[in-house]
């Protein structure tokens, strides 16, 4: 099956400063099921991508403002660097795996 990786260079958690840090995350999104020649199939594509980022860059507890500021910023870093190959894709309505890597 055609898939999507993602793999995220930083986990961001609540650990303290001196831990070593944990292996990075990632994700598989499946592709082949969909035709993003059609919008239906984009917003699943765009769904499946924004929920994958999510699992890659973790979530933060509502009182480290710091860690959720992180989060966001991975969040968004790693849905901008797919930006490009998202649109190849559609353009060419192609099921070939994604390689994504937080920054």
């Amino acid at each position: 099956m055609t898939k999507i990786f993602f793999a995220a260079l930083l986990a961001f958690t609540t650990t303290p400063a001196l831990a070593e840090q944990p292996a990075p995350a990632s994700s598989i999104v499946r592709v082949a099921d969909l035709d993003l020649s059609t919008s239906k199939g984009q917003q699943a594509l765009d769904h499946r991508l924004t929920q994958a980022v999510k699992e890659v860059c973790g979530t933060a507890s509502p009182s480290d403002l710091a860690g959720q500021n992180r989060v966001r910023d991975c969040r968004v870093d790693t849905l901008a660097s797919l930006s490009a190959e998202r649109e190849q894709r559609i353009a060419s309505a192609s099921g070939s795996p994604i390689e994504i890597a937080a920054r």
